[in-house]
């Protein structure tokens, strides 16, 4: 009868651990965006030939961090998809406060490429789904009513 052979590896690095080099937003330590960052979404869009309107509605009041986070990353996604499936068009964003919520109506007046109708292989519109839904809010994503694309997020605030 064999025995088994016992084998031992060692592993030695060649090079001292270094602290690491560069800013926080190279390293990742910058703080996640929020609604304040909007304004920069819409310029990276206009840069990107999409022009887009920003508006916001109600009395602005604090949110939660992840709320800021789930809102911030909705819009980006929706402007992403605006960017690659809309063909030619721009966009509006609306941003409203109320005693009982908060929403964001992103919407375009594109033409769809046939990619954009929530079929594709992408997983945006499930990950905007998932981003409300931790926060016991609601998504709709469909064709807008003048054409185009519409998205709206609705996230329920705590009662101030």
């Amino acid at each position: 009868m064999t025995r088994p052979t016992r084998r031992t590896w060692s592993c030695r690095s060649s090079t001292a651990v270094r602290p690491a080099r560069g800013d926080a937003a190279e390293l990742g330590l910058a703080p996640q965006p929020g609604i304040g960052d909007l304004g920069d979404l819409v310029a990276q869009s206009e840069r990107a030939g999409v022009p887009v309107e920003l508006r916001v509605e109600g009395p602005e009041r604090p949110l939660p961090r992840g709320v800021e986070l789930s809102l911030y990353r909705i819009v980006q996604e929706a402007l992403t998809n605006t960017r690659k499936h809309a063909g030619p068009a721009r966009a509006a964003i609306v941003l409203r406060y109320d005693d009982a919520a908060v929403v964001a109506e992103i919407s375009d007046d594109g033409h769809r490429n046939g990619n954009g109708n929530g079929n594709g292989g992408g997983h945006g519109l499930v990950g905007m789904r998932e981003r409300v839904a931790v926060y016991g809010g609601t998504l709709d994503a469909g064709p807008g009513p003048q054409g185009g694309y519409a998205v709206r997020a609705r996230i329920p605030l705590a009662p101030r």
